[in-house]
């Protein structure tokens, strides 16, 4: 056991954290050292969890009592806005993996306008990186703060970046219609949340103004050197996990939907892992890729000419939020990125 990366896990309690642990106790390298928790501190994580409980794993605690000396990297799977104060309490030579909003907007007057009050750890964000692995790798091998992406900008930036970089596509019109299952609204009790208000329904929610796209438009901005506005529009359907991204792009002139599919290909060829692109015409569903950390994206070329549509899938809590996680903890630590996430998808 000396031999292992030590690390903890604060808010452990909630989806992303339990994805985590399931993720983390098939890694050969790392030890759960820590769990933290607010309200079930004080539990045993098998209580909390059953699914889990066969587990050798620590009890849940409080963030107070943790002796950060004891660890190598720190998960943080805490809520938007409390995370600035926690992270700048850790010592500098820990390195930190962080699922929340905090880290992700390098501007800090866009981060103000979309959360709500001003950044808290100014001179963390100048440090942090966004930690889309596949677009990332080398900074985030080197940083010792990595912002995960949201898993909305996950499935839409894999497809587009590339398509953005490489001229294929005009940004002056695209459109992302996104579909979310029900363990993306988190494990707290919220009216919006409860069965009767999901179950044999779907609705779209922040239209127009949903947090997320703020993190797709500086990436996009990014690939395209200049300012990049997309339209984006969250659902929620009634199912556990997955989520499913149909993105409407207009093609440069001279580009068809196939220099699309060609330069996915070209982009995610056999040296990547985790994101995978369809024969052309071909579209994925989340059942492909639940409790997995793969992405799948089809592309099919519209009957309007001039246009094509990408089709784009992930698990939320794996590739969109945890299994991302653990795949940047990989290269943070110097284990192999697919370590602790090569298993295939659940079916049915």
């Amino acid at each position: 056991m000396k031999n292992l990366a030590n690390v903890a896990i604060l808010g452990a309690s909630g989806y992303t954290g339990a994805e985590l642990v399931r993720l983390l106790s098939r890694h050969p390298g790392v030890r759960i050292g820590a769990l933290t928790a607010d309200r079930k501190a004080g539990e045993k994580y098998g209580d909390v969890f059953p699914h889990l409980a066969g587990l050798d794993l620590p009890g849940l605690v409080t963030i107070d009592d943790l002796n950060w000396d004891q660890h190598d990297l720190i998960f943080c799977c805490l809520p938007h806005g409390t995370t600035q104060e926690v992270i700048a309490s850790i010592p500098r030579n820990k390195k930190v993996v962080d699922l929340s909003a905090d880290f992700r907007l390098r501007d800090l007057a866009a981060y103000e306008k979309w959360y709500g009050h001003p950044h808290r750890a100014v001179d963390l964000q100048d440090e942090a990186v966004f930690g889309l692995t596949e677009l990332y790798r080398d900074e985030i091998a080197a940083a010792r703060l990595v912002a995960c992406p949201g898993c909305y900008p996950t499935s839409a930036l894999l497809p587009l970046v590339p398509l953005v970089e490489q001229k294929v596509i005009s940004t002056g019109n695209i459109v992302i219609d996104s579909k979310s299952g029900v363990s993306g609204a988190g494990r707290a009790l919220k009216e919006g949340s409860l069965f009767s208000e999901v179950s044999e329904a779907i609705h779209a929610y922040g239209v127009a103004n949903h947090r997320h796209v703020a993190e797709i438009d500086q990436e996009l901005g990014r690939a395209a050197g200049a300012p990049v506005i997309a339209s984006f529009t969250p659902h929620l359907i009634p199912m556990n996990r997955g989520m499913l991204s149909t993105i409407y792009v207009e093609l440069v002139p001279g580009k068809s939907a196939e220099d699309i599919h060609a330069t996915l290909s070209g982009r995610y060829g056999e040296g990547e892992q985790f994101v995978r692109i369809l024969p052309m015409g071909e579209v994925p569903a989340t059942r492909h890729v639940r409790g997995t950390n793969h992405a799948l994206i089809g592309v099919v070329a519209d009957r309007r000419p001039g246009r094509a549509i990408i089709v784009s899938v992930i698990d939320n809590l794996v590739k969109g939020a945890s299994g991302q996680m653990v795949q940047n903890m990989n290269l943070m630590l110097g284990f192999e990125e697919t370590a602790g996430l090569m298993q295939e998808a659940l079916f049915p």
